[in-house]
């Protein structure tokens, strides 16, 4: 069921274009994800489908009175209040409503020509379901596990995202916007704020640079380039798939485009002769050349960020023994040790607020421990991305603050203009001379890179970089990352960008415990499952122990075979097992990908999409039992 359409929709900033006759709609049960790149106008349409933003030209057309509720890109900071008095604000128009039958209630008996208005109201607020208004917030407030008389000054990152989520849940919306909501969230918390958008029954429209977040979410990508929105229906790597193919023809029709313009430029200047046998159609013809190619808004550069190597640091970077840190009432760090090599990549990762940036700054020497020993190797060049942007000083321009106020830099051994090296992070000459505080907060993480990279370095400490970064500069940076030839310590929230750079976590799992396993997020995810399941078969050991003697024997002597004659068979049946899933998930995708999918019954492509998940999940576990078997038998 069709929920909200755009027809024709014009939206321009200047002489950008960022709605160019666009028409798509939104239908019920969808997850929507919105990418381009920064600039390209993601949140402005987030804002003219909530009805913040006016189009220039066009129509938005709501269905069936649809509603909408939009959480924003930041979290509330700087309000005041309680929890329940900031979620109860968002629908104060239906308080203001009540109110004003209740004053007409009590004057209704002295002027019964209150009556039509007090009817008037109390459809409005039927409406509106308002009657039910303190038991909704209550239910929505426990739902996110909201203490209703908390402070909001006293809140988290996290915690104040799902303040916000309350707010614009409370109003029932049948449409959910929702820009960068994994910003300021921790990955437990991204993981519960998946499982949780996955139950809302309305439609989901959303803005992520988070390509796991997006892989799991969106059933549909819009993509926004140059003033069109080009929709594809199915998952993320359909999109990215059917988004160079697309890219790649229009480059080839752009070539011959170009190569027809080009002789036909040749022929019209080719004198005299040419004039007295010239044709005024092609004349006309060519002119219309010239127009088609004055409007046509070529693709985007991408970005060319490289990193300056500095010379080679000490073999060993940083060494801790047996050290620990807390701050009043809590234990941060509890007798860590740990040896980093050059070379090595290592991510931080845990809650918000358990020590991350302090283990970083106890390894740098910017504050000591308050027990156990630190060495820090020599010749180390270090360039540090704060999340704060601290470095950055917003008063100057982007020029500025990479060349301090020179024209040229030095750059890996040679010479070079200061608005050359920011055009490869895509910075023009014209936006190379703004102030930064006129810029976003994806230009401003750009800038600090700039400024960062310019430096010859030897140590890479990254803080959050991923905020606000458009997918192609992520993509950029995680491979400057990986091939950094110096050591990397990596803070992120970002699961996909820790897995292509990290070669070891350090995984902060409380009360100052830091886990140390090689590999990336995946490898420490599946760790964990290893050791919750080796923990259960613990426990299911000591209950077979306390059986009579007689059990017990048998368990030992079943134990010392590999496969038992079931899981024998179980195994040789496998295979063919995960053939068959795997070709239903072929076929139950291809419905979904069905361009026309969505313009069907919503309860139909439910239950279309209900199969797709189960069928997912049969194969994730009938694979994870090969693998368990496969082990076993090896073993």
């Amino acid at each position: 069921m069709e929920l909200v359409r755009l027809s024709n929709a014009q939206l321009a900033f200047g002489s950008n274009p960022i709605l160019n006759h666009v028409d798509f709609q939104i239908n019920a049960g969808e997850r929507v994800c919105i990418v381009g790149r920064n600039g390209a106008g993601k949140s402005s349409l987030l804002k003219v489908i909530s009805g913040d933003q006016s189009l220039d030209d066009g129509k938005l057309q709501f269905v069936n009175d649809a509603t909408v509720a939009r959480l924003e890109q930041d979290p509330p900071r700087g309000q005041h209040g309680t929890v329940l008095e900031f979620v109860s604000a968002g629908l104060q128009h239906i308080k203001d409503l009540m109110d004003e039958f209740d004053d007409i209630a009590m004057k209704i008996a002295d002027d019964v020509s209150l009556m039509s208005r007090m009817e008037k109201l109390q459809q409005q607020i039927d409406q509106h379901e308002g009657w039910t208004l303190d038991l909704r917030i209550s239910q929505t407030l426990t739902k996110l596990g909201l203490n209703p008389e908390q402070d909001i000054n006293k809140l988290s990152g996290g915690w104040l995202r799902k303040l916000a989520l309350a707010r614009a849940l409370v109003k029932q919306p049948n449409i959910l916007l929702l820009d960068e909501p994994t910003n300021h969230l921790d990955i437990d918390a991204i993981a519960w704020l998946e499982s949780f958008l996955k139950e809302f029954k309305g439609a989901i429209v959303f803005i992520s640079h988070d390509r796991a977040f997006i892989r799991a979410m969106a059933t549909r990508i819009i993509d926004l380039d140059r003033g069109n929105a080009l929709s594809i229906v199915g998952t993320y790597e359909y999109y990215l798939e059917e988004k160079q193919r697309l890219l790649e023809v229009e480059e080839q029709q752009n070539a011959l485009f170009d190569k027809k313009l080009a002789q036909e430029e040749v022929w019209i200047r080719q004198g005299i002769k040419a004039r007295r046998t010239r044709n005024e159609g092609r004349v006309r013809a060519l002119k219309d050349l010239r127009v088609q190619r004055n409007d046509r808004i070529d693709a985007p550069t991408t970005a060319n960020m490289s990193i300056q190597q500095g010379e080679k640091s000490a073999k060993k970077v940083f060494e801790a023994k047996d050290i620990s840190y807390s701050i009043p009432g809590k234990t941060l760090i509890n007798d860590f040790s740990c040896l980093v090599m050059r070379g090595d990549r290592v991510a931080l990762v845990g809650p918000n607020g358990v020590g991350k940036s302090t283990l970083i700054k106890l390894l740098l020497g910017d504050i000591q421990p308050e027990q156990g020993v630190i060495h820090i190797g020599e010749n180390l060049n270090v360039a540090y991305f704060d999340q704060h942007r601290l470095a950055l000083d917003i008063e100057k321009t982007v020029q500025d603050n990479v060349a301090d106020g020179k024209q040229e830099i030095d750059f890996n051994g040679s010479s070079r203009h200061v608005l050359g090296y920011l055009q490869d992070f895509l910075f023009p000459p014209a936006r190379s001379r703004t102030p930064v505080k006129a810029l976003s907060g994806g230009e401003k993480n750009r800038l600090l890179l700039a400024k960062l990279f310019v430096k010859p370095s030897n140590v890479l400490i990254l803080d959050e970089p991923t905020n606000d970064l458009d997918v192609e500069t992520l993509e950029l940076l995680e491979e400057l990352v990986a091939n950094y030839q110096g050591t990397v310590l990596l803070v992120s929230h970002d699961r996909e960008f820790i897995d292509n750079t990290a070669t070891t976590i350090w995984a902060f799992e409380g009360e100052g415990y830091i886990n140390k396993v090689f590999g990336g997020y995946a490898d420490y995810r599946d760790y964990l499952t290893r050791i919750a399941s080796t923990d259960k078969t613990k426990n299911s050991d000591a209950e077979k122990k306390s059986q009579p003697s007689i059990v017990r024997k048998e368990t030992k002597v079943s134990a010392k075979k590999k496969l038992s004659y079931n899981e024998t068979r179980e195994l040789e049946s496998l295979p063919k097992i995960l053939e068959n899933l795997e070709q239903e998930l072929e076929v139950a995708q291809a419905v979904v990908n069905d361009p026309d999918f969505f313009t069907s019954d919503s309860e139909q492509t439910q239950k279309a999409l209900n199969q797709l998940a189960k069928l997912e999940s049969k194969m994730e576990i009938a694979f994870a039992r090969w693998e368990e078997l496969e082990e076993k038998q090896q073993n």
